[in-house]
């Protein structure tokens, strides 16, 4: 599903990716781990396409095809979508239009809103400016909305635990299991079945707190050090181990 291929990527004249490399199959999930400033978001945005970030080596190649400089809407046709820690505020753009849009390229063509909004309790913001004056739950769930309308095959979600409550987690966390597990807009002609087993979504997530494992089924995890992916082991397993000893074993291990 995604190839990444010695990456280096700057922020300025800074760099910020020292040569990633890092594979993921379909159908598999991948947890980032890493401190602030190690690079984790700088990924995520560098394989949405982003401008800020700029790619002074290396390879991205999704699905077959390389995307390394690809502007954002072509990535995101081919069936890339991203999830914010913090999306920005539109106004004068009703969240109602940006579903619509983000459903308009997908397998399904235009989606539901009205029945999507209904899974994540969000039916009553769809004549709202994007994300003005939402809180930090209700931002994540219009989020999850437009991923929801865009059904990628690739999704990358930047710390979705990030300003939610726990009533609100619980909430994200069965819908991010669902878009991982293959969610497709309710077809009455398919079964769940069929609608599985034809759609195999991967994704990518950052998480500081780990709360978002309790919800999703993740294969395989990484440390980000530095602009250094280091220190491969399940998931839970990294998680514990830096709860208890911190990042300074993945230096050592970087520093071999």
């Amino acid at each position: 599903m995604l190839k990444i291929e010695n990456l280096h990527v700057n922020i300025g004249d800074k760099e910020v990716l020292r040569g990633i490399d890092l594979t993921i199959e379909e159908g598999e999930t991948f947890i980032l781990f890493g401190p602030n400033g190690s690079g984790k978001t700088t990924l995520l945005m560098s394989l949405m396409g982003f401008g800020n970030y700029t790619v002074t080596g290396g390879t991205i190649t999704f699905k077959g095809v390389d995307i390394t400089h690809a502007p954002i809407h072509e990535r995101a046709r081919l069936g890339v979508g991203m999830s914010f820690q913090r999306p920005p505020t539109i106004h004068g753009l009703k969240t109602r239009h940006l579903v619509e849009m983000c459903g308009k390229h997908s397998r399904n063509g235009i989606p539901d809103v009205d029945g999507l909004s209904g899974l994540v309790n969000f039916t009553d913001f769809l004549e709202r400016d994007i994300n003005a004056g939402f809180s930090g739950g209700e931002i994540k769930r219009s989020e999850l909305l437009q991923l929801m309308a865009q059904s990628p095959d690739l999704v990358l979600f930047d710390e979705p635990e990030s300003g939610v409550d726990l009533e609100n987690m619980q909430l994200i966390g069965k819908t991010a299991r669902q878009l991982l597990d293959g969610f497709v807009a309710p077809d009455p002609l398919r079964s769940m079945k069929e609608i599985r087993s034809s759609h195999k979504t991967s994704g990518l997530i950052i998480t500081h707190t780990g709360y978002i494992l309790d919800y999703i089924n993740a294969d395989r995890g990484q440390v980000m050090y530095n602009g250094h992916l280091c220190c491969e082991a399940r998931p839970r397993d990294i998680l514990e181990h830096v709860g208890k000893y911190g990042y300074q074993e993945c230096v050592r291990c970087l520093t071999k």
